[in-house]
């Protein structure tokens, strides 16, 4: 029956043409859109994990109430017993130390006279220690445009665009204004290792990335950090997991009233990222369902015009003794076949697209001059398994329901009418 209702498909074009080309497309936008929506969200989680947020964060819970403002008098102090505590309950999930702060890179001329000054936001993390993974981890051997990786104490890493704006060269010498961990004023002289584009607006507009070890010696934070960010052992962010972990570890200090006890927070409950998250997932619903229904409006209109059309033949067959139920599912199972035919075709053409768009990308970085979230300038689609299946069910489901509500007039004929219109 199958193969019969096949052969009438490909030999009557004016009945499967118009039908697979509407699920073609419906499909390929679907595809389409879902893999972009997941690889907006995908690269903004792993940005954010690897910049900011982890997979999980520790810190103290006065540093939690004030984490917009990034705290460093209430940072993390004896952040070795920490580590040491964490590694041992977590063996499987890497940890790494990071200072934020801010301040103001001073550059002098020959004179030690001020140059050029501009306000900057600095990254501290672990560059000289052998084995360490944050350089991999934010990439920051592909991210130098000139000069070379900080290769002993008292070397930086500066955005290009920053080292533009301040007319600076490798090898110049910049001082760093900013405060101690206590409140006071913080002057300390690095040399320029290198200069580096991050790819995000936020950080290419000012950023300098310094050793751990310097950061603290000049903060006056030794043995002490803002933050511990903690990352799952697959690289990819798991939110029960993730909730789980905080619980446990949370449950050990929640009865202590010392504002400087250890806390723990999950990438979701970071930089509104959960809410996103939620978002996001209501907006890859709402795409399915508004493709569904669109599609399923114009193929049943599509199929009140074919059932026109094969007026005569619906008749005909009622008229020779075929029962109705039986022409209604004949209907229903070719509409199965359009339907598969052209979420197929439709799922092809969309990843064709959402295939450029992954390797490519768009650049979005003209639109983000002024953004101060860590977000990458390039966005990326991508494929996963569910992209492969998720056009077919639009594509069958709508192309079902069409021909169900444009074929229900088959149970409304009346066998005393067919011959006269037979007849005409």
């Amino acid at each position: 029956m199958i193969r019969f209702l096949l052969k009438g498909l490909i030999r009557d074009k004016n009945r499967s043409l118009f039908p697979v080309i509407t699920v073609a497309l419906g499909v390929m936008l679907t595809v389409l859109m879902y893999t972009w929506i997941t690889g907006v969200m995908g690269v903004t989680i792993d940005f954010n994990a690897k910049f900011s947020t982890g997979h999980v964060k520790i810190m103290t819970k006065a540093y939690v109430d004030n984490i917009d403002q990034r705290p460093n008098d209430l940072a993390i102090l004896e952040v070795s017993k920490l580590m040491e505590e964490v590694k041992v309950d977590y063996p499987d999930m890497t940890w790494a130390q990071r200072i934020t702060f801010g301040g103001l890179l001073d550059v002098p001329d020959k004179n030690g006279e001020t140059r050029s000054q501009g306000t900057t936001m600095g990254l501290g993390i672990d560059l000289l220690s052998p084995g360490s993974k944050e350089l991999d981890r934010i990439k920051i051997r592909e991210s130098i445009v000139e000069g070379h990786l900080p290769s002993k104490s008292g070397e930086i890493l500066i955005s290009n665009e920053f080292a533009e704006n301040l007319e600076v060269e490798v090898g110049e010498q910049v001082t760093l204004i900013s405060s101690t961990m206590y409140g006071g004023m913080a002057m300390y002289n690095f040399t320029i290792a290198g200069m580096v584009e991050f790819g995000m607006a936020a950080f290419d507009r000012g950023a300098i990335v310094a050793d751990l070890s310097d950061v603290q010696v000049c903060l006056d934070m030794v043995d002490a950090c803002s933050e511990v960010l903690g990352f799952f052992p697959t690289k990819e962010y798991i939110d029960e997991e993730a909730k789980l972990l905080a619980s446990k570890f949370n449950s050990k200090y929640e009865a202590s009233d010392d504002q400087f006890a250890p806390m723990m927070l999950t990438l979701t409950d970071q930089n509104d990222l959960g809410t996103m998250l939620q978002y996001v997932d209501a907006m890859k619903a709402v795409v399915v369902f508004v493709f569904v229904l669109a599609m399923s409006i114009v193929l049943w209109n599509a199929g009140l015009l074919g059932g026109i059309r094969r007026y005569g033949e619906i008749g005909l067959r009622l008229a020779i003794g075929e029962n109705k139920g039986r022409v209604y599912r004949s209907m229903i199972s070719e509409s199965v076949l359009i339907g598969v035919v052209g979420s197929a075709l439709g799922t092809i053409i969309g990843l064709g697209f959402a295939y450029y768009l992954q390797e490519v990308g768009f650049d979005f970085s003209q639109y983000a001059q002024k953004s101060t979230l860590v977000m990458p300038n390039i966005y990326r689609a991508q494929i996963t398994p569910v992209a492969l299946v998720i056009g077919f069910f639009p594509g069958v489901f709508s192309t079902v329901l069409g021909t169900m509500l444009s074929g229900i007039g088959i149970f409304k004929r009346k066998t005393a009418q067919l011959f006269k219109e037979l007849e005409v």
